[in-house]
């Protein structure tokens, strides 16, 4: 049964209604009061406005599939996240940021280009794919990704054991290494191992920027005067460039320190100008007033003008197994960078960052750039401080660069051709200069002797043995740090201190009170096979230390975890000391690491009743 023309049911059918509508009024709960049908007709007439609880769960599942799909797709792609709260009024500083950008990023990836050894092009084609990936897949507002001298130098180093800098295969295999690059971010994404980037402390990645400083200056140097370059460590280079200062021109010289001297007095005197760009600029066209090359300066030459195109890449399985060890050290190295300027930007703007999704985003951005002729990209603090000063509010700054970055690339061109190479090293000297920072090796020698031993040895090894065994030999000694620490925990005996029930080390507190006949000792972390015999060790000194002692009170409070060997060596060490004549008991003892010795048997030879809450309670039962 269904309405007429006019939209009017039938009369039987409104009167039904009306009943069932009296019914429900009366009571809710009465299956009794509800309408009867007394016909075939009312029969239908239910059937046809009752709904069915198949089609209501049908109706639920779509509506959960439905908010499923759309969370999925917020968290693979962010920017469907913060578009919708996107505010009029941040479109104004967003544009001023992004031009302020490009003001930036396009002389810096030329001159970038020329530490992965590269055309200056493939540094125009690097910043536009990258930029619009990261836009739609980064979780920070303001992070910028693009070129980087650490993770370049790397880059042109593993390229350089492959192939010769300057041909056409360097090139290709260089976008080879950034699409390799971005397959590793992407897939590090998938498995969630955003906490990689936690295995490389400060002090090494200090130590690793300030040894970096050195041998992409010393790199850079024969650019800026002029001369021939060489191969080789640091110190290599720095005869090569001593050999070589007869040979070297008026010209070059004068272009290299004037645009060197104005970028450093810009960077102090005017932070707010683009140095980089206002540089360039007028170093171009001074040498294209003065002749271009007939100055005995070497300069860019022609620049090719259009939109990137996609390039082939070297796909050799024997390739790519010499590019792999470069590229996971780049990977490990950007996004140690990337995820410290995305944290200081939230820290100063707010957002929340994703470490797992910075990964992927990573992905795309040096996958789309290997693929279009660029080369690695990572997040950038530099960039990034540009894009906060400049009033960047989000993502759309970026997405103004990439626009401005690619007129550049479709009309500019043309204007870079006598662009002096002396100016692109001077860029990349100063940028070099800003990244130093000696007084931090200074404070550390203060704070750490160990951590400024470490950072010293990765800058030794970079100046010597290259750029790769520096940083992974700190890599490799903070690890094994790590490992003796915790193997070694520091165990200490334990006094009251004075009208108090605090427990502190007596060795730091010569004031704490200690019992007769009883050794409070406190277990310094956490007990595992390679652990515990250090800690039975240092207890047993501790014991012979103190003949009159009769009862062990242990302070688990710092042990988060026990693990089978460490219970069993712990169980034989009880057994030990009851041999001994001497009782053991524990204070402040987790939950889980309680339930581990109940299982081991622990609990069965000590006794419940001696496992205590506080150390007080453990002094008081003596």
């Amino acid at each position: 049964m269904v309405p007429n023309a006019m939209g009017i049911w039938p009369r039987q059918s409104r009167n039904c209604f009306d009943q069932i509508g009296r019914n429900t009024s009366r009571s809710s709960t009465s299956k009794s009061n509800l309408c009867k049908p007394t016909n075939r007709l009312s029969n239908e007439i239910l059937l046809q406005i009752t709904p069915h609880p198949a089609g209501r769960c049908a109706v639920g599942a779509m509506s959960n599939s439905s908010a499923d799909l759309a969370s999925a797709a917020r968290k693979l792609l962010p920017i469907l996240d913060w578009i919708p709260a996107y505010r009029r009024e941040w479109l104004l500083p967003d544009v001023l940021a992004g031009v302020a950008l490009w003001a930036v990023m396009v002389p810096e990836s030329m001159a970038y280009a020329g530490i992965v050894g590269v055309p200056p092009i493939m540094g125009l084609y690097t910043i536009v794919p990258a930029l619009l990936a990261y836009a739609l897949l980064g979780t920070s507002r303001q992070l910028v990704v693009g070129p980087d001298t650490a993770t370049g130098l790397i880059s042109a180093l593993t390229v350089g054991a492959v192939a010769t800098q300057g041909t056409a295969d360097f090139n290709m295999l260089t976008s080879t290494l950034a699409v390799l690059i971005g397959i590793f971010f992407f897939s590090f994404g998938v498995m969630r191992m955003g906490w990689v980037a936690s295995f490389i402390p400060t002090p090494v990645m200090r130590g690793f920027i300030e040894g970096l400083v050195y041998v992409t200056i010393i790199g850079q140097v024969p650019h800026l005067l002029g001369i021939s370059s060489a191969s080789g460590n640091f110190f290599a280079k720095a005869w090569n460039v001593l050999q070589h200062l007869p040979d070297v021109s008026v010209g070059p010289v004068l272009t290299g320190m004037l645009c060197l001297t104005a970028m450093l007095l810009l960077r102090y005197m005017a932070p707010a100008v683009p140095a980089a760009l206002v540089v360039m600029a007028m170093a171009t066209i001074s040498i294209g007033l003065l002749g271009g090359e007939a100055t005995g300066v070497r300069v860019a030459g022609h620049i090719p003008s259009g939109l990137p195109h996609l390039t082939s890449l070297n796909l050799d399985a024997t390739i790519l197994y010499e590019l792999a060890p470069g590229a996971l050290a780049i990977v490990l190295v950007g996004y140690a960078e990337a995820l410290g300027a995305a944290k200081a930007a939230a820290m100063q703007s707010g957002g929340d960052i994703n470490p797992n999704q910075e990964l992927l985003a990573h992905g795309p951005a040096n996958i789309l750039s290997g693929l279009f002729g660029g080369f690695l990209v990572v997040g950038s603090l530099s960039k990034t401080s540009v894009a906060t000063a400049a009033g960047a509010r989000s993502q759309v700054a970026n997405l103004v660069a990439a626009a401005f970055c690619l007129f550049t690339l479709i009309l500019l061109t043309p204007l870079f051709r006598n662009m002096p190479q002396p100016a692109l090293a001077a860029i990349v000297i100063a940028a070099m200069l800003h990244l130093t920072k000696p007084r931090y090796l200074l404070d550390l020698f203060a704070r750490n002797r160990w951590s400024f031993a470490n950072a010293v040895i990765v800058i030794g090894a970079e100046l010597t043995l290259g750029v790769l065994q520096g940083i992974a030999l700190g890599v490799v000694l903070s690890l094994l740090a790590l490992i003796y620490r915790t193997s070694h925990p520091q165990g200490a005996v334990l006094g009251q201190l004075p009208d108090t029930e605090a427990y502190r080390d007596v060795q730091r507190h010569p004031e704490a009170i200690t019992f007769p006949g009883l050794l409070i000792w406190r277990i310094g972390g956490d007990l595992f096979f390679a652990s515990i015999g250090h800690v039975s060790e240092a207890l047993k000194a501790a014991l012979d230390a103190r003949r009159d002692v009769k009862r062990v009170l242990l302070d688990f409070s710092q042990v988060n975890f026990i693990d089978i060997s460490a219970s069993d060596e712990l169980l034989s060490l009880i057994k030990e000391l009851k041999n001994r004549g001497i009782a053991l008991a524990f204070a402040r003892v987790r939950d889980p690491v309680r339930d581990d010795m109940r299982l081991a048997g622990i609990e069965t030879i000590v006794g419940p009743r001696n496992f205590y809450e506080r150390i007080t309670d453990g002094v008081r039962a003596r």
